[in-house]
């Protein structure tokens, strides 16, 4: 039995997962029930409890699912920075890149999508970026059938970290066909827009 419910129905991203972090960091509870109602909220709740060390189990059922989340020894681990959010990403050195659409630049839209082939390419070819942020229709190069799916495989295995908007993927209906990258929230990408990197926006 948890020792504490957390009902995060209806709240928008990223609230379930601050409310879930705040309920971590300041409670002595060792057992922690979290209600959400979304794919995206289920996913970037259970991220933020694995990356503090917390156990999680989850649990569909009535259209919400239930995660049990467990602090290891009955605490919880203090490795994110003073924002609360996961630390900035080590394994590449250069910029970070926040994309917002699946076709690049203005016009044909077939053109477009040439171009950000292009782009993924040369990336693939030259700094490897720390991490890539993928937002609005900037989430349909992460799922099946991308036509840059290649490319991004090549850069998450290369160190790049590649985060998915989970709020897009839910409103494009999308969330099944995620094929590279972790669902994430604003919270979590605005830390790391603050982060030391470089920003380089596309769109």
């Amino acid at each position: 039995m948890s020792d504490k419910i957390l009902d995060c129905r209806g709240l928008a991203c990223p609230q379930p997962v601050i409310e879930t972090k705040k309920a971590l960091e300041t409670g002595t509870e060792k057992t922690i029930l979290v209600i959400v109602d979304n794919v995206a909220a289920r996913e970037n709740v259970t991220r933020l409890a694995k990356s503090a060390g917390c156990e999680v189990e989850a649990e569909e059922k009535e259209e919400c699912y239930y995660l049990t989340v467990r602090k290891k020894g009955g605490v919880f681990p203090a490795k994110e920075d003073s924002r609360g959010e996961a630390p900035q990403p080590q394994g590449a050195s250069g910029a970070v890149y926040l994309i917002t659409t699946n076709s690049f630049g203005q016009g044909s839209p077939d053109l477009g999508e040439v171009l950000m082939k292009s782009l993924m390419a040369t990336v693939v070819q030259q700094t490897i970026p720390a991490a890539m942020f993928l937002l609005n229709t900037g989430v349909y190069l992460a799922v099946e059938g991308s036509p840059v799916l290649e490319q991004l495989r090549t850069l998450a295995s290369a160190g790049t970290e590649i985060l998915v908007c989970g709020t897009c993927l839910n409103y494009y209906k999308i969330m099944e066909k995620l094929a590279i990258g972790a669902v994430s929230n604003m919270a979590e990408i605005n830390s790391r827009l603050n982060g030391p990197h470089k920003v380089i926006t596309i769109g």
